[in-house]
Parts: C-alpha cells; structure tokens; sequence
C-alpha cells in the first residue's frame, strides 16, 4: 500500500510554527517534509502506509518517557536515537502542544546560541 500524502495544510501549520526558529528550514524529505537546523532534523511529517499522518521530533527525556506511557496518539520513534517521539496528527492534534513540542525539539538539535534566541514556553 502506498504512503500517504501530506495534506499542505499541516506543513502549513508546521512550517509557521519552524518559521520562527532562527535558520530552520523546510525542504523535502524521502517522504513527506522536513525542517532543518544545520543539517540537523528538528520535524518531519509524513504519510504513513496505514494512511495515518505523523510527525517526529526530538524530546527531553522526561518526556521521551511520557510518550512511551500515555501512547496514542503519541509514540516512541525505533531506531532514530533515544530521544526521538511522535504524534499522529488529526483534527484533534492540540496545535499549542505541537508548538511547544516542536520549540523543544530545534532547542535540542540546534546550536546552543541560536537555541538561546527562542523564546519557549513555560521557560
């Protein structure tokens, strides 16, 4: 079965959400679309073959933890490192969390000088 396609409307709403992150750019990925900080990935969206749309982004411990316990809609990503997560993304997806997940995630992979020019949430 073939993969899903992204709808433009969710690398819309990611794409405004990475806008804000100092040198984060989108480009395309071997499936769907993904943003970059210095050749470093902070979030990619694609179709799954069982038609769902997920995101994936880095993520403190802790809270490597919390997706791995409350799981779906999120989930632990295999073989992408020990801190890689993700969500699957439907008319339900809270686009505030998402923000917040996502601002966690370029301050994990970017370079601790930009990291420090985004502002983040609950900080």
């Amino acid at each position: 079965m073939a993969r899903s396609e992204v709808p433009d409307e969710w690398v819309e709403r990611i794409d405004a959400i990475c806008a804000a992150f100092p040198e984060c750019v989108a480009e395309a990925a071997w499936a769907g679309t993904r943003w970059r900080v210095r050749g470093a990935t902070v979030a990619h969206v694609f179709g799954g073959e069982d038609q769902l749309l997920r995101v994936t982004f880095r993520a403190d411990p802790d809270e490597v933890a919390a997706f791995v316990h409350l799981g779906g809609p999120r989930f632990r990503v295999g073989g992408w490192g020990s801190d890689a997560v993700g969500l699957i993304l439907d008319e339900g997806t809270d686009l505030a969390e998402l923000a917040e997940l996502l601002t966690d995630s370029y301050c994990r992979q970017a370079p601790a000088a930009l990291a420090a020019l985004v502002d983040r949430p609950g900080e």
